[in-house]
C-alpha cells in the first residue's frame, strides 16, 4: 500500500529542501527536554520518532543530559527521501536508525516502543484515527506519544505577527499547527479506546509552502519579510552591530499515555 503524504509536504520537503530546513529551523530548548524527562523518562527506552525530518529534535534529545543515557534505541520514521538523506548525515549515533514511513504506517514492530516523539509534524497527519491505531499498536502498555511544536510567539512582538501574516497568505489549504485541528485526535474512537486524557503544557524560507512557491513570488515574500524585520519596535537585539536579534518562540507540548489495560 502506498504511503499517504500531503501533497504540500511532498513538494516542500522533497529533494533539495532538507539542507535549508536543517540550517534555519530552530532546535528545542533544554528546559523543554527536561520537562519531558520529568514526565515520561525511564531507563533504557525504546523510542520511535515519527516525522523525524532532518533530525533536529533527535540531536537535541540525544545530547541532552537528562536523555543521553536513557535512550537504548531510537527508530526514526520519515516519508521524505531528501529529509532522510540529511538525517543520515547529521545524526551520527549507533543507537539510531531511520526508515521510510508515516503516522499510520511506521514499520515498527508491535509493542516495541516505550515512547513516540512527534516534533513539529503531527499537524501533517491525514487520518488521526488510523494514526492512533498505529501508535496503540507499536506502544507498550503504559507507553506514551508526545507531540511538540515550536510556535512563533506573536503576542510578544508585532513584527513577528506581521511576518506570520505575510507567510500565511500562501498557506491556504496547507496543514498548520496553529488552528489546532490535530486535537480531533482525542475524539477518535481508537484514541478513546486505547489512550488516557492528554496532558498539555503551556524561521521563514524553510516553511514548506514557501519553498515550493514560484521564484518570482518567493522573491516578493522575502522582500516583504526583510522590510518587516528592519522595523525597530519591540525588537530584542542580541548584537545590533551584526544585525542579530531574537525571534521569539514558545513551545506547545502534548503527552498522551496508552492505558495499561487496553487490549
Amino acid at each position: 500500500m502506498p504511503l499517504v503524504v500531503h501533497q504540500v509536504a511532498q513538494a516542500g520537503f522533497g529533494d533539495g529542501a532538507g539542507e535549508l530546513y536543517d540550517r534555519v529551523r530552530p532546535s528545542y530548548q533544554p528546559f523543554v527536554l527536561s520537562y519531558l524527562a520529568e514526565r515520561v523518562k525511564k531507563p533504557s527506552l525504546n523510542v520511535v520518532e515519527i516525522g523525524a525530518g532532518t533530525g533536529i529534535f533527535t540531536r537535541a534529545l540525544l545530547t541532552h543530559p537528562d536523555w543521553d543515557v536513557a535512550v537504548r534505541e531510537l527508530k526514526a520514521v520519515e516519508p521524505s527521501a531528501g529529509m532522510r538523506d540529511v538525517f543520515s548525515k547529521a545524526v551520527m549515533d549507533e543507537r539510531v536508525s531511520i526508515q521510510e514511513g508515516t503516522f499510520d504506517t511506521t514499520g515498527v514492530e508491535t509493542g516495541w516502543a516505550d515512547l513516540i516523539f512527534i516534533a513539529q509534524a503531527f499537524h501533517w497527519c491525514p487520518d488521526y484515527n488510523l494514526a492512533s491505531a498505529e501508535f496503540a499498536r507499536i506502544l507498550k502498555p503504559g507507553g506514551a506519544f508526545v507531540c511538540l511544536w515550536n510556535v512563533e510567539d506573536r503576542s510578544r512582538s508585532s513584527w513577528v505577527a506581521d511576518v506570520r501574516a505575510r507567510v500565511g497568505k500562501h498557506k491556504e489549504g496547507a496543514p498548520q499547527s496553529r488552528p489546532g485541528l490535530w486535537r480531533q485526535t482525542f475524539d477518535t474512537p481508537i484514541y478513546r479506546k486505547f489512550f488516557q486524557t492528554p496532558e498539555e503544557m503551556e524561521r521563514v524560507c524553510s516553511e514548506s509552502i514557501i519553498v515550493i512557491l514560484p521564484d518570482v513570488e518567493k522573491a516578493k515574500v522575502k522582500k516583504d519579510i526583510l522590510a518587516i524585520s528592519r522595523r525597530r519596535e519591540d525588537k530584542v537585539w542580541v548584537d545590533e552591530s551584526k544585525g542579530i536579534f531574537e525571534y521569539p518562540y514558545k513551545v506547545s507540548v502534548v503527552i498522551a499515555r496508552k492505558s495499561t489495560t487496553a487490549v
